[in-house]
């Protein structure tokens, strides 16, 4: 079974979709559920979903780890031409998992207490970025 996740991002931050997953899964029996981000400035992560100050601090941290191409620390990057926060945006994807295994038992993800599954944006401007999922049953 398959499909593809539509998330639109307007700029940089963590965008919640469990909810849109746990949906498409119900029904379903046992097996593992891939995800994968079809683009090369986003990442995916399994993170904590009740305390939104989570999702801000990750996100201030990886904008002070890599900060745009304006910033004086950054000038030997090369590829500007994308705007300031392109390459950036690939870097932080290459330090991020792009894709997820989630193991699923009777339709639902064994997800834990407090975790969520999110799409994290790198770019500045509004995107629609797809996610593949792949559920394979036993």
């Amino acid at each position: 079974m398959q499909t593809a996740f539509q998330i639109t991002t307007s700029g940089q931050g963590l965008y919640e979709f469990t909810r849109e997953v746990a949906l498409w899964l119900r029904g379903q029996g046992d097996g593992l559920l891939t995800l994968m981000v079809r683009h090369t400035s986003a990442s995916l992560l399994i993170q904590e979903n009740a305390d939104p100050e989570v999702q801000a601090d990750l996100l201030a941290y990886f904008q002070r780890l890599v900060p745009p191409t304006t910033d004086p620390s950054m000038q030997y990057l090369t590829h500007t031409y994308e705007g300031p926060d392109d390459m950036p945006g690939h870097i932080k994807a290459a330090m991020l998992p792009i894709n997820l295994s989630i193991p699923v038992a009777a339709g639902q993800m064994r997800l834990g207490q407090w975790q969520g599954i999110y799409l994290f944006e790198h770019r500045d401007a509004r995107h629609t970025r797809s996610v593949a999922a792949h559920f394979a049953s036993d």
